[in-house]
């Protein structure tokens, strides 16, 4: 059954391929079906994978293989909350280990150009927390980051 919503999202050819790297990488994650083009369209010819639908951490999404006019960019990003040090790292690690780029900030690229914010709960608990200043710290900390150091954040919430 198709979603009533779904985050459809472009890519290169390599729609198939990312959305399989995805369900490997992240929990609640899966490649769903695959549709080829019933025709020659602008980007590829009959025959090749038009669509996918995948699942990401649970939110249903559809890969169009649109072609290169098109590119993601930081605008749009997956946000996805970790329990700790050791799966912010196997996440951050198996994104940027795979072609993609650190950013600042827990955000990183995949090398489909699709941005992530891999964000220990830690983090979002100090911001959304009463204690301004332990959120003003952990802000602070975090502003001099790449990937998140949950340690160092726990350090900044305390003072």
């Amino acid at each position: 059954m198709i979603p009533k919503n779904t985050l459809c999202l472009w890519y290169d050819g390599t729609a198939l391929e990312a959305a399989q790297f995805y369900a490997k990488t992240f929990p609640d994650s899966r490649v769903g079906a695959v549709t080829h083009a019933p025709g020659d369209f602008p980007s590829g010819q009959e025959g090749d994978v038009l669509t996918v639908e995948f699942t990401v951490c649970g939110i249903p999404c559809m890969g169009l293989n649109g072609g290169p006019a098109f590119k993601p960019d930081e605008a749009f990003s997956f946000q996805i909350a970790t329990d700790d040090q050791e799966e912010t790292d196997r996440l951050w690690n198996a994104i940027v280990g795979n072609g993609g780029q650190e950013s600042e900030c827990g955000w990183c690229k995949d090398k489909w150009g699709i941005s992530w914010q891999i964000t220990p709960r830690v983090l979002t608990e100090a911001f959304t927390g009463q204690d301004r200043a332990a959120a003003r710290r952990a802000f602070d900390a975090m502003m001099t980051m790449r990937k998140i150091d949950v340690a160092a954040i726990e350090r900044a919430v305390k003072g």
